[in-house]
Formats: C-alpha cells, structure tokens, sequence
C-alpha cells in the first residue's frame, strides 16, 4: 500500500464530491470459469471492457487516465499483432459517476457484450461490483476508489490485497489495514517533524484527517490540525496558522480544488514547508496550470504512491509507455492504466493460445508478485487469514520542479522500503 489507508483517501474523494455536486460545487462467488466466453473462438479477437466515470461531477480529467493508458497499450498491442495474432477489442462505457450508470455499464459490456475481462476500471461509484464478481469475470488493475477491491473475489486492484475477499465485509470483518511507509520516509529522507494536517468540518474528510494523523503520531510526529469551514472556507487563516506553527509537511483530506486554494494562500501569506504532500492522482504534467499562482508552494510539492515516476525516462518500459503516449498531457495514473493492461496481456499469454478466465486467475493468484516489467511495486493477491501486524512496504516518492517536472527522490522505489505498523479503519 502507497500510502496510509488508500481505499479511505479514494472514498474522502468520492464523498466530498457527492457532497459539492449536491451543492452545485466543484468540487457471491461462482466457480471459475473453465471454457472460453461465450461466443468467443480461437480467431475472434478478445473483447475488453474500459469503465471510466469520464463524465462525473468532476470531469473527465479526474477519472480516464488509466482508461485512456490502457486503451494506448491495446492499441500498441494491437500494432505489433495482438494477443498470441488475435486483435484485442476495447469497449468502452462511461458511467457517468453514478451508482445506477455503473449497472448500466455493466450490463452492457458483461452481460450483453460479453467481455471476456474488464481492465483499468476507474470509477466513482463502483456499485455493480459485486455483479461483475458473481458473473466470474476478472477486473484487472483498477483503481480502487472504494472497498470493492477487498472484498470481491475475481476483482484485482492494481495495488494488490491481502484480505480475504470473500463477498461479503471488506477486509477482514469490515476492517482494513494501512502502513505509515509515508511518514517514515519523510521523517528519514528529509528530517520533518511536525506535520500539519488540514481537513473541511465535514464528516469525511475530518475522518479522513484522524486517520492521518493517527499515522503521523505512530510515526512520531508532532502534529497540527486545521479545519476548514466547507462552506465558506478561510484559507489564508489556515495559512497563516501553518507558518506559524513550523510545520515542515503539509496533508491534507481536501478535495483537489480545495488543495490549489490552499497552496495559493500560503503562498500570499508567505508560509514554506520542505513538503506539500500530495497523491497519485494529482501525480501529473497539468501541474503549472492547476497551481499557476502558486509558484512557491508548487515547487514544494511532492507526490507519493506505487508506481514508477513517468518521468523516470532512462528505464525502458516507462519509454515505451512515453512513447504510446506522446502529445499528450501525461499522468501517474495513465501509467497505471498502461501497467493494467500488460498486466491482463501478460496473464492472458501464460494461457498459450488456450484462453479462459480460469487461465488467466491462475496467473493473477500465483504467488510471484507482478511488477509490469518494473512498472509497479510488487502486486499480489495472497489472502491472509488473519492482518498483518506490520509488514514491509516500499513506496515511490517524486517531487515537482519547474522546467524539469516530477523528480524521482530517494533512489529506485524498490529500496524504498521499510518495516511498518498496520494500522485499522473501517472504509465504510
């Protein structure tokens, strides 16, 4: 895990949108299946389904980059031949961000299309999740926003999970587990010692903050809490408070607008942190136009999660990635997208030439963790009876800097690594 309590990050996200549409804001399991999809022969190409909630609340920006990395591999894929010479058909279906549009897409490309697997799925509201699981098809890579992911078998993340997966409660019993593999960096790489962390007077992102913070405190850090009124959010008072309080890291349970008004008032009020810790998903090349008036506090931005930096050009698979993708605004997340397909590529060529979903489980149950060629930290579904206590985990960590863009730090994400203390929450 990247970072403490992912899948509590990514539902603060889906909650504060909830919360600001409304306001007018921006802000059980089958048997494995044993024979081919139906309808499919050993020349038809093999249909895969994209669902992206490209149309939410808050734009298509926030929710098809790994739709649209995906989609650039299929095509590579497709140019250098296929899948084992059968072409592999993307279909796609934007949900829109609801819970009702996701059951709209499901029923389109699982039970009416016929997809063999869905790859990359990127939504708000995954509300037919467990349908895809009782269908038996496999969910490759998505991002998980929201529990789905560790609580449905034949549904794999694209960061791995160690829970049991039955169906029924999240993780075990309901409860989740995240490591401090963040704050431990921080505190060695660079020195920081007190962290403040702001939040809205809203029930999810102040419970969102608790989590933080209790992370923080595990790790030893003196912290500094701030809230927003939702409403009528003062910035430049929080702020001001951050500077004087001598925090040397910022986190925040904001939304990503809220984090652009937060940067430009401390840049008025002339508060500086070593770091403005900040998320994956914000992990992209839109970075001078979101913060074009903070040139302080974006230059302190930095970026954490588990996957390899898209800057990172002297490795050979980000190249390539580069490459598929050139002229076009760049995003953490795209890689992710990319490292979902090969990741479906690579388990669908262990079946040679005889392709089923059993087949392709196989390989994504297998005990070797997959790194999409050096893409990823290692991913792997090995479901734990009991939660760890602590456990190893490694991150990737990279910085902004105007004219050189997202600088790897700390060396390869692979040594980045440290033994850490699994902490409970309930996602839900």
């Amino acid at each position: 895990m990247p970072a403490l309590f992912r899948a509590a990050e990514a539902l603060l996200v889906a909650a504060l949108l909830t919360v600001a549409t409304a306001c007018g804001s921006r802000l059980p399991e089958g048997a494995f299946e044993t024979s081919r999809a139906p309808g499919e022969s050993a020349r038809e190409p093999v249909r895969v389904g994209v669902i992206t909630s490209a149309t939410s609340p808050v734009g298509g920006a926030a929710f098809d980059g790994p739709g649209q990395g995906a989609r650039a591999y299929f095509d590579a894929l497709n140019a250098r031949g296929g899948l084992d010479g059968r072409r592999v058909e993307v279909v796609t279906c934007d949900d829109g961000g609801s819970g009702a549009g996701n059951n709209e897409c499901v029923q389109r490309l699982v039970e009416e299309k016929k997809v063999f697997a869905l790859v990359a799925t990127t939504v708000l509201d995954y509300a037919a999740a467990s349908r895809v699981s009782r269908a038996d098809v496999p969910d490759i890579g998505g991002q998980p926003i929201g529990p789905a992911y560790d609580t449905y078998p034949h549904l794999y993340g694209i960061y791995g999970s160690q829970a049991p997966r039955t169906g029924g409660e999240p993780g075990w019993d309901g409860v989740l587990y995240g490591g401090t593999e963040v704050y431990r960096w921080f505190k060695q790489a660079v020195g920081a010692r007190t962290a403040a962390v702001v939040s809205y007077n809203q029930a999810s992102s102040a419970a969102y903050a608790r989590l933080i913070t209790r992370g923080l405190e595990a790790e030893g850090y003196r912290v500094v809490s701030e809230q927003l009124d939702f409403a009528l959010p003062n910035f430049r008072a929080v702020a001001a408070d951050i500077g004087r309080s001598g925090a040397d890291l910022v986190f925040d349970a904001l939304d990503a607008h809220g984090n652009a008004q937060l940067c430009e008032a401390m840049d008025e009020v002339g508060t500086r942190v070593t770091a403005k810790v900040t998320n994956v998903q914000n992990w992209n090349s839109a970075v001078p136009r979101d913060y074009k008036d903070a040139p302080g506090c974006r230059n302190a931005l930095w970026a954490t999660g588990s996957s390899r930096n898209y800057e990172d050009t002297g490795h050979p698979a980000v190249r390539e990635f580069r490459q598929a993708l050139r002229g076009k605004e760049l995003s953490q997340w795209q890689l992710e997208g990319w490292a979902a397909a090969m990741w479906f590529t690579d388990a669908a060529k262990s079946c040679a030439g005889d392709l089923t979903r059993a087949c392709v489980e196989r390989y994504l149950n297998r005990p070797e963790p997959y790194t999409a060629r050096g893409l990823l930290l290692p991913v792997s579904y090995r479901p734990l009876d009991e939660p760890p206590a602590s456990r190893r985990a490694c991150l990737s960590v990279a910085r902004w800097q105007d004219g050189r863009g997202w600088v790897t730090q700390g060396g390869d994400m692979s040594r980045n690594c440290y033994d850490v203390p699994q902490i409970p929450y309930r996602p839900r």
